[in-house]
C-alpha cells in the first residue's frame, strides 16, 4: 500500500475590485436586483466579502447622508404629519366649496374613499352649524 503526501487544498484566487465596483454590487443585492450568490459567481467574489462590504457600506452611506435610521423615521413621521394636516386642508376646502355651490364634485372626481372622507365633513359642518 502506497502512502500519498497530502497535499494543501488550494485557494481560489480572487481578483482585486475596485470602490466602485463594489458599491455597484452592494447597491444590486440590497435592491433585490440579484442575490449574493449570485454576485459572488458573477463578480468571481466570495459571499462573505460582500456580506462584509454590505454590513461596511450600510454604515458608509449613513454617515454620508448624515442621517441616522431613527432620524430619518422622525422626519418620515412629521413629513406624515404634514401631509395630512394638508390633506384635511383640502378635504374642508372642497366640503365648504360644495355646501355652498350645492354641486356634488367630489363624488365625480375623487376616489371613492376620499369622496366619503368628505361627506362626513359635510355632516359635521352642517351638524355643528344646525
Amino acid at each position: 500500500m502506497e502512502q500519498t503526501e497530502n497535499q494543501p487544498c488550494q485557494k481560489k484566487e480572487y481578483q482585486k475590485i475596485s470602490f466602485e465596483l463594489k458599491l455597484q454590487i452592494v447597491e444590486k443585492v440590497t435592491n433585490g436586483q440579484i442575490s449574493i450568490n449570485h454576485a459572488a459567481k458573477k463578480y468571481e467574489v466570495s459571499r462573505s466579502a460582500i456580506d462584509y462590504w454590505i454590513r461596511k457600506f450600510a454604515t458608509f452611506k449613513q454617515k454620508s447622508t448624515g442621517m441616522s435610521k431613527d432620524d430619518e423615521i422622525k422626519k418620515l413621521k412629521d413629513r406624515i404629519e404634514a401631509l395630512e394636516f394638508i390633506k384635511d386642508f383640502q378635504q374642508d376646502m372642497i366640503a365648504d366649496f360644495e355646501l355652498i355651490t350645492g354641486k356634488e364634485l367630489a363624488k365625480k372626481y375623487l376616489p371613492k374613499d376620499i369622496a366619503k372622507e368628505i361627506e362626513k365633513k359635510k355632516r359635521d359642518i352642517l351638524k355643528g352649524n344646525g
